[in-house]
């Protein structure tokens, strides 16, 4: 009786799932054996998409660009969620601050582009006006640094968050008692802190990776791929093809191949630093 209890009280759960995840997922697997424009009668092609696709040079340059893009990103985004973790613990102005970190992420993404806009172009940004701002509309890569910037300044509240948590569920007892063993507080850090941190820094890097390898709408709103296509990371060079170019079976077979390596690396990666622990 409790199994079948459990059965239908999971139902609606599941098939939400089923209804707006799998169902679409199994659409764009059918439209990635076509080939379609939206307008056309679709033909179908089987495998011919993901062929083309590991032929395509522009597809491993958009690869090559979002991995330059995520290890920019991914590592300055989990050292300063665990510094700042670390340095506002236990601190009377923790909860303002926290709260501070936390709030471009409650901004619109578009009203939040246009702010980072005005504010950072290089001829008429307001920062323009007080220091030089390098040419990064003619510099693929001051490009992907103000892409950067942007996408740790929207996420960096919620790393710090996550890290703040498992920072406050330490038993404080382990600490004093490697105090009073004579323990500096760099060896606590080391041989302790940083040990019981790892679950949270893991979850943090698996979904770095997650969201700079579908990144799309910071470059949409602030370069569109450009200058000189430095910016066309994959999430874009998706939209381009199936949106601008029309060649949506084409772009399903890519939706197709970005999950696969979205999976591969964020369990490679977990699977990575739990093997250290």
């Amino acid at each position: 009786m409790g199994r079948r209890n459990a059965f239908w009280f999971a139902l609606p759960a599941v098939a939400s799932l089923g209804l707006f995840l799998l169902y679409p997922f199994l659409d764009v697997l059918r439209f990635s054996t076509w080939d379609w424009s939206g307008l056309s009668e679709p033909r179908g092609v089987g495998l011919e998409n993901y062929r083309d696709i590991l032929r395509d040079p522009d597809f491993y340059n958009s690869l090559r660009i979002t991995l330059v893009f995520g290890v920019m990103t991914l590592v300055p985004f989990v050292l300063l969620s665990v510094l700042l973790a670390l340095a506002l613990d236990g601190q009377p102005y923790e909860r303002p601050i926290k709260a501070l970190l936390f709030l471009p992420g409650l901004v619109t993404l578009g009203g939040a582009a246009v702010a980072w806009y005005t504010l950072f172009s290089p001829e008429y940004g307001a920062l323009a006006s007080l220091i030089p701002v390098p040419r990064w509309d003619q510099s693929p890569f001051w490009a992907l640094v103000l892409i950067m910037l942007f996408t740790i300044w929207r996420h960096i509240g919620y790393g710090v968050l996550v890290v703040s948590a498992r920072l406050k569920a330490i038993p404080k007892a382990l600490l004093e008692a490697a105090a009073v063993d004579g323990a500096t507080p760099a060896q606590s850090f080391r041989f302790i802190t940083l040990p019981l941190l790892r679950p949270a820094i893991t979850f943090l890097v698996v979904i770095g990776t997650v969201l700079t390898l579908q990144g799309y709408t910071a470059v949409f709103l602030l370069t569109r791929g450009g200058p000189f296509g430095g910016t066309e990371v994959l999430g874009y060079y998706l939209y381009k093809t199936g949106f601008e170019a029309g060649r949506l079976g084409y772009a399903a077979a890519l939706t197709v191949i970005i999950l696969l390596l979205t999976l591969a690396f964020a369990l490679a990666q977990a699977r990575l630093l739990r093997e250290e622990r």
